[in-house]
């Protein structure tokens, strides 16, 4: 954390650090990490150009809010560096943050339900119930699965299909979430893999799906809105039982 930087926005940026820090811990702690890969992502400046990036292969469960890479996404030289991140976090992160400024947080991760859902061959997130409905018209999709997610290239094709929304499902391969904040952004995070649960074990039975009118479903998506405050209730309650069992992510 720079010296010169106004108090302010020093304080921002350790809040900043220490939520996306807990993600980390929180997304291991749901069974959502895998091995060392997987990147979360937040933007620190007003502008949307300097990001935090967790450091190359380290596991989710020991990161500490000192840890979180501070980036430029203007920076041609980010890679160069030995402490560059990993090709995929830069090429994904930073080309969705130099895309979409309005993305303030960005959470990638192979959560199981939602990665199964996106290897079906119509990935489409159903409005079922609340958790799926409360998706509804703010997911994108992403079809255009290449491999590894390694070029600037394929960053761009995935900010085109996340524009405009919340949700991205990345077919045959997992999901990303955009948000204002950590909290709300692991909030849909959250929901979003219950939401694939729901659909996945529906469909493992057989039977036809009660899908929900587009009118019901939009009515069940914006009944969510007055609720946006529960992810910060929510993200802190989770955040006091890390520090019950560990509160280094703090440091």
């Amino acid at each position: 954390m720079s010296k010169d930087m106004p108090l302010e926005e020093a304080q921002s940026e350790e809040i900043l650090r220490q939520d996306l820090a807990a993600a980390f811990r929180l997304c291991h702690r749901f069974g959502w990490s895998e091995s060392v890969s997987n990147h979360f992502s937040a933007a620190v400046s007003a502008d949307g150009r300097q990001i935090l990036l967790n450091p190359r292969w380290q596991h989710f469960a020991t990161l500490k809010a000192s840890d979180l890479l501070l980036l430029d996404v203007d920076d041609p030289e980010v890679m160069t560096r030995p402490d560059a991140p990993d090709p995929s976090a830069w090429a994904v992160h930073g080309t969705l943050h130099r895309e979409l400024p309005e993305a303030r947080v960005i959470l990638h991760c192979h959560s199981p339900y939602a990665t199964a859902l996106a290897c079906l061959k119509d990935p489409t997130l159903l409005p079922l119930d609340n958790n799926t409905a409360r998706f509804f018209g703010k997911t994108g999709y992403d079809l255009e699965f290449g491999g590894i997610s390694d070029s600037a290239e394929e960053g761009a094709h995935l900010a085109r299909a996340m524009k405009g929304n919340i949700a991205l499902v990345m077919g045959n391969h997992g999901v990303s979430i955009a948000g204002s904040s950590v909290a709300r952004a692991f909030e849909d995070l959250y929901f979003f893999e219950k939401a694939a649960q729901t659909q996945i074990l529906a469909l493992s039975t057989g039977q036809p799906l009660a899908v929900l009118s587009d009118e019901v479903a939009q009515k069940t998506a914006d009944g969510w809105l007055p609720y946006a405050g529960a992810a910060d209730r929510h993200f802190d309650y989770l955040k006091a039982t890390l520090d019950a069992e560990d509160p280094s992510w703090r440091e």
